[in-house]
């Protein structure tokens, strides 16, 4: 019980430090509907373990109509997991989920049947998140497929294949993010641009250059 202990505290912890709107460890128990779903699903997960399926199954649905986070207790999640505003969420029975795992609002791990090679369906069903993802809101990771650690999803993407580590994926059907993409365009205060600077910076700099000029401009005729 010591170690569940510490596995929510971590989860309290995973609240206060990404989610900028919650000061305390005690409005994060207050307030955080995700947080709520987190804990629900690991008192269920140890009735799963310990045989008690339906109940597990039973206590899980009422979760989800509190909440709207739909976690299956038989999903295996590490510590320092955070569902941010939590509802729609949806995480499928074989889904395994690493340590400090992020998750926005609307993110299905879903289920595909899989074939092995003597024509049986595999237990394995859901996706596996490694440790330190990030998925954006509304995408959907679909099969048993391998997310890599430290590995970001883009809003809204449908990811069908593995994701190498630290890879960003993005698009329907999602795919990474080109390097010379990542160069080409940066984002800023105003939005995304392309080049070094941003648009309202490199007006700056032209104001800059037409005072100094008409600064010489003076001195030249103060001078004559």
């Amino acid at each position: 019980m010591d170690s569940k202990f510490k596995m929510i505290l971590a989860d309290i912890d995973a609240v206060t430090a990404r989610d900028p709107a919650t000061r305390s460890r005690t409005e994060a128990l207050l307030c955080s509907s995700g947080l709520h779903a987190i804990i629900a699903y690991r008192a269920t997960h140890l009735l799963w373990k310990k045989g008690w399926r339906l109940t597990a199954r039973f206590l899980s649905q009422i979760v989800r109509f509190l909440t709207g986070v739909e976690i299956h207790p038989g999903a295996r999640i590490g510590k320092g997991f955070f569902i941010d505003h939590g509802m729609g969420v949806v995480i499928g029975e074989t889904s395994d989920i690493g340590d400090n795992v992020t998750l926005y609002h609307g993110v299905t791990l879903g289920g595909a049947t899989v074939f092995d090679k003597n024509g049986k369906i595999t237990t394995k069903r859901h996706p596996t998140l490694g440790n330190g993802v990030i998925v954006g809101a509304g995408a959907q990771v679909l099969g048993p497929i391998n997310i890599g650690a430290n590995s970001k999803i883009g809003a809204n993407a449908v990811v069908l294949k593995d994701v190498s580590p630290d890879q960003t994926v993005v698009g329907v059907p999602a795919h990474k993010v080109e390097q010379k993409l990542q160069k080409s365009f940066q984002f800023t205060a105003y939005g995304v641009c392309a080049g070094d600077k941003d648009p309202i910076e490199r007006e700056i700099e032209q104001l800059r250059q037409e005072v100094r000029k008409l600064r010489k401009d003076l001195e030249t005729k103060d001078s004559e």
